[in-house]
């Protein structure tokens, strides 16, 4: 266990804590570890009925997984830059396990939820959002993808939206995240420990009841006051049009075309994050990832993220770090200024992009290989 995740059982529910807010509650793999535990050890146990995943502090969820701790892995290099890759493996075996978990368990998706927030909450049978809530895939902007299953529930929106916040790393609220399916209601952050306390001292009979209480709970919430309108749902037809093309130049390009005045303006914003704030590489690896995920399962999409991220890092040898770029910049020196491997969207060849998808998802040594049999 960890002292950044705190687990106790009140009442027949098990309440999972993240405990690290002045970190955002960024996931360190003790962190991931104590959760699984967790997991384990209710999933046998016939007292706990269902399952509560929710942040400490003001702040949010979980703004990820803890990128400093990458970077001075692969930085340092020998034993512990070799096994970085433990860290996600036990990490997309909790996404995985959270996603088919036997009991209710209810994400708090409250404040900043972004990368591996997501990871640990989208799986759950209930997803509920705050006024609070700012939602993320921003992987793009440090030289990541999406992963911890994003390809997965990116690929499963409609249209073309999953390119789009995969792509650009858009962050987004309640209402938008209701509206788009990446959460399945929203109650006032201030009602929160009164669901908190209704789940612990109610006399449940089975698991049923628990999650049927949280839902009702939610469904007679009042609307939080001060909640923000959504957006996305009003650029969906402009979404689909510019991000349902072949690759990312031709997107760049339909972007740069945009001449409808009511869409100029989010049109050419677009294209300048594009091309000036993410990774030229990652912009179009996710691309690809996110139209390969639409025929897999969440299994082998894990599986196929766990060799993406071998390339992200170089642990493959063949690549080149993006990923330990994007955080020195942004997070380590924070000089905002990366040093990507292609100057722009135009220089990355099919050739770039198709190395991280070249290896063998049901190989025998793969560490995933027994995920979801």
């Amino acid at each position: 266990m960890t002292e950044f995740v705190r687990t106790e059982v009140r009442g027949r529910i098990g309440f999972i804590t993240l405990a690290r807010p002045k970190a955002l509650n960024a996931l360190s793999h003790d962190m991931i570890r104590a959760i699984a535990s967790a997991l384990q050890t209710w999933r046998d146990d016939p007292q706990v009925l269902g399952v509560v995943l929710q942040g400490e502090g003001e702040k949010g969820l979980c703004a990820g997984g803890d990128i400093r701790a990458f970077h001075e892995a692969v930085s340092e290099g020998g034993a512990r830059k070799a096994a970085i890759m433990d860290f996600f493996t036990d990490e997309y075996t909790l996404n995985y396990t959270i996603a088919t978990y036997p009991k209710p368990y209810i994400a708090l998706m409250d404040g900043v939820v972004m990368g591996g927030g997501m990871g640990i909450s989208q799986g759950a049978a209930l997803r509920i959002v705050t006024e609070a809530t700012r939602m993320a895939m921003p992987e793009t902007a440090i030289g990541l993808f999406p992963d911890v299953g994003g390809g997965f529930f990116l690929a499963n929106l409609a249209g073309h939206l999953g390119e789009y916040l995969g792509m650009t790393g858009t962050v987004f609220g309640a209402v938008d995240a209701c509206e788009i399916g990446l959460a399945d209601g929203v109650i006032p952050r201030a009602s929160l420990p009164a669901l908190c306390e209704l789940l612990a001292t109610g006399d449940w009979q089975d698991s049923d009841a628990v999650l049927d209480a949280a839902r009702n709970f939610v469904r007679e919430s009042l609307p939080p006051a001060g909640l923000a309108p959504g957006k996305l749902a009003a650029l969906r037809d402009v979404i689909d049009t510019h991000f349902g093309h072949g690759d990312a130049q031709a997107i760049l390009h339909s972007l740069a075309r945009e001449a409808r005045c009511e869409y100029a303006g989010w049109a050419q914003e677009t294209e300048d994050l594009l091309r000036s704030k993410r990774s030229p590489l990652m912009v179009c690896v996710t691309l690809e990832q996110v139209r390969r995920a639409r025929k897999l399962s969440l299994a082998d999409d894990l599986r196929e993220e766990w060799l993406m991220m071998r390339c992200v890092f170089n642990l493959d040898g063949r690549t080149g770090a993006e990923g330990v770029e994007g955080i020195r910049a942004l997070v380590i020196d924070k000089d905002h200024a990366p040093r990507w491997q292609h100057a722009n969207i135009e220089a990355v060849k099919p050739a770039d992009v198709a190395r991280f998808f070249d290896g063998e998802r049901r190989a025998a040594d793969h560490p995933l290989a027994t995920l979801g049999e």
